[in-house]
């Protein structure tokens, strides 16, 4: 298996106020308190989790495998911290996942901050990097993102990062308790990449 070059360690960008970092097991108590304080901020947009989703050995487990899942072309999953503080709370995730090389060299994109920190324009800011690093490291083609026609906000911010509306989706995922419809968008990479 192919790896997306030789990198020698795992990436870990950075933007004016933040630092997007791959988590580690030794993240999983700053993983579960996030959850945990965002429990009902992120209940709507949720999908139904294990009798042990809030538990310290569930989040070591998962966040075990962002390493792996990293090199073997699988997923790039970040979580968010402010600038230099990786020792303090994670305020948000940004995962880009199903990653599909071959002709289609396309991903989902998924997204979440933490209550307190919305409205700053963080998760945009995170964002653009995360799709930097998608397009010119990873070498994707199409970044996927898909939301509820509820969410305005996702709606709002997808569409000034420049993803497009390309349809709509009825009972599309089982969130916060029933099927959901969703509105599919995409963003594509404006340079050329080939399939290798």
């Amino acid at each position: 298996m192919r790896y997306f070059g030789r990198i020698p360690q795992l990436p870990s960008p950075e933007t004016e106020r933040l630092s997007l970092v791959i988590p580690t097991a030794d993240m999983a108590a700053q993983a579960l308190r996030y959850r945990q304080e965002n429990r009902e901020h992120l209940a709507p947009w949720s999908p139904p989790t294990t009798p042990d989703f809030f538990t310290e050995r569930y989040w070591a487990a998962r966040l075990r495998s962002a390493a792996d899942e990293y090199r073997a072309q699988q997923a790039a999953r970040f979580v968010l911290f402010l600038k230099g503080r990786q020792d303090g709370p994670i305020i948000g995730e940004m995962n880009f996942t199903s990653i599909v090389k071959g002709a289609f060299l396309a991903c989902y994109l998924g997204y979440a901050i933490d209550a307190q920190y919305e409205g700053k324009g963080l998760m945009s800011e995170a964002l653009r990097a995360g799709i930097v690093h998608v397009f010119e490291v990873l070498r994707l083609h199409r970044i996927m993102a898909n939301y509820m026609p509820t969410n305005v906000r996702s709606a709002r911010l997808l569409r000034k990062l420049g993803f497009t509306v390309e349809g709509y989706a009825r009972d599309y995922l089982f969130l916060a308790g029933a099927w959901q419809d969703h509105v599919l968008t995409s963003l594509t990479n404006p340079k050329s990449i080939e399939p290798d």
